[in-house]
């Protein structure tokens, strides 16, 4: 069985504007759940998801709670999400599919400590705001916000993946014919200090890792499921157009928004040049069209 890598956005178990309750997320992982299920059936399938809204709500509550001496630590927080959507996503699965195994495995990926992503942050987590709130909670919290779209959203760093620690784990779990549920939220970010593992204030972006990961197990498809049909050249303007099939090597001379789908463009590149396999993104509506080559952008080898 061909071996297929599918990454969820976050921003596709909760979408823009939506309130960030449980039952409207696990309402979008039920909607994903029957089409992975599809994949399933015919593919070797490994899911990974992002966690960018909820990382960011959690990282809010965290730093409110009076009862906390200091907030939790971005790592911790990503193991949380790791947990949480990992269970929503695994408990969904073996339903749609009735009775798979199915496993969520709370995952590290290895990043530089030396990586100038600590010092330029890019990776948007939490709700928008409206550039007025951005700024306040500028002032009164200390972080870094950019423009995403229309509305502002907070930015963390995301240094570059290099390792999963437990892909050897997971390529046990595929042979024995498990979907692993990993890599959420890009994984548990740490740097290796001599022999022992730490972690770091980070949010690794899941598209990087999921491509990594996907090199890794020797996946032939790598798709990352968003809230958009396409990725789109010019995008927010009046000369934008729809990228349908292109190289690694086109994509290369074109320019995409760092904090958004530029690590998606950039995962679709990497995977394909170093594979010869094929990677496709849109949106999570259109996942099994995504598979078979007939949805989305596909990014194929120049």
């Amino acid at each position: 069985m061909s071996r297929v890598v599918v990454a969820l956005g976050g921003n596709a178990l909760l979408q823009r504007d939506e309130r960030p309750g449980a039952q409207v997320q696990y309402h979008h992982v039920e909607t994903a759940a029957a089409p992975l299920a599809a994949i399933a059936a015919a593919h070797a399938l490994i899911v990974t998801h992002g966690n960018g809204p909820q990382v960011g709500l959690l990282a809010l509550e965290s730093a409110a709670d009076p009862d906390l001496e200091a907030p939790y630590p971005f790592d911790t927080l990503g193991a949380e999400t790791q947990g949480m959507i990992g269970y929503w996503l695994a408990q969904a699965l073996r339903n749609a599919t009735g009775g798979a195994e199915v496993v969520a495995l709370v995952t590290q990926t290895v990043v530089d400590p030396a990586d100038p992503a600590f010092t330029h942050p890019t990776k948007f987590v939490g709700r928008p705001y409206d550039e007025a709130e951005a700024h306040a909670l500028v002032a009164a919290r200390g972080w870094v916000v950019h423009p995403d779209g229309a509305r502002w959203r907070r930015v963390v760093a995301s240094p570059d993946p290099l390792e999963v620690v437990e892909v050897a784990v997971l390529e046990r779990l595929v042979c024995a014919g498990v979907v692993p549920v990993c890599v959420g939220g890009g994984g548990v970010p740490v740097v290796r200090e001599g022999g022992r593992l730490r972690g770091v204030e980070a949010v690794i972006d899941k598209d990087l890792a999921s491509a990594l990961v996907a090199r890794a197990l020797g996946a032939d498809l790598l798709v990352m499921a968003t809230d958009v049909a396409h990725v789109e050249l010019g995008f927010g303007t009046p000369e934008a157009r729809p990228l349908e099939r292109v190289t690694p090597g086109e994509l290369a001379a074109m320019t995409f928004a760092p904090g958004s789908m530029g690590p998606k463009v950039e995962a679709a590149r990497r995977f394909v040049s170093a594979t010869g396999g094929r990677a496709a993104i849109g949106a999570l509506g259109a996942l099994e069209g995504l598979v078979a080559g007939g949805a989305g952008t596909q990014v194929v080898p120049d």
